[in-house]
Parts: structure tokens; sequence; C-alpha cells
């Protein structure tokens, strides 16, 4: 039986680009992953917010969509971030295999940064707005 080696530079592209419904945390822990299933537990979250309060402000509809996508990008961030030798000790024991980091994950790493600073600015931003102005200015 072939163990995959698992791509360090994939999985935090992975995680920075679909880590708001878990993708990244399948490909490196399997289905029987539980916080990859709470990541896409949060598309049914957003699902439940509608449900009780259906005429709430988009933002809060989306927060719980949101939060695990900005948890996504910062799980971007420490697996890219990640030694590579504690990176094939972790998730590529027994390939063979030896990971090297270029410069391609050093793009991702920085695009991750980038668009989560980003959006945690906007969503404080965005809360602050509604709860101390309701919504006045958005």
């Amino acid at each position: 039986m072939s163990v995959l080696h698992k791509n360090k530079t994939f999985a935090a592209l992975l995680a920075a680009l679909a880590g708001g419904i878990g993708l990244h945390r399948f490909y490196l822990r399997g289905l029987g992953d539980k916080w990859g299933w709470l990541h896409t537990v949060s598309l049914l979250g957003v699902a439940a917010v509608f449900a009780v309060w259906p005429k709430a402000d988009p933002y809060f509809l989306l927060l719980p969509l949101l939060l695990s996508i900005l948890i996504g990008l910062l799980e971007a961030l420490v697996l890219g971030l990640m030694p590579d030798e504690k990176w094939d000790a972790a998730f590529n024991p027994g390939t063979g295999k030896q990971t090297v980091s270029r410069w391609p994950l050093a793009f991702v790493l920085v695009g991750a940064l980038m668009f989560g600073a980003f959006g945690l600015i906007a969503a404080i931003a965005r809360l602050f707005d509604l709860l101390y102005t309701g919504g006045i200015y958005g």
C-alpha cells in the first residue's frame, strides 16, 4: 500500500481558498477530522441564523461562515509556517520523501495574511457599525 505524500503548499492554498468549509482538514487528516466537519457545519450555521432571524443584516447571516473563513486563513498561515521537518513528521510519516518549501508557498502565505487581515478588520468595523450606529454607515 502506497502512502501519499501531502504537499505543504497545496494544503496552505486549500486552507486559504476553501478553509471556510474545511477542505484542507479533510486533505490532511481524512473525513474523520472533527474540526473539518465543524468548518463544514458553518454553512448550516448560516441557515440556522436565517431560520431564527430571517430579516437579519447580511453580516449576521454570514457571520458563522465568515468566522470559519478567517480561521481557515489563520490555519493556512500555521500550516505554511510549520518547519518542513515537523510537517513531514506530522503529515508524511513513512512516505520516504522530504518536503522542501519554495517560493509559491511564500506567495500563498502573503496572500493569506493580506486577505485575512483585511477580512478581520472589515468584520470588526462592520460589527461596530451595526452595534453602535445600527448600520447607518452601510
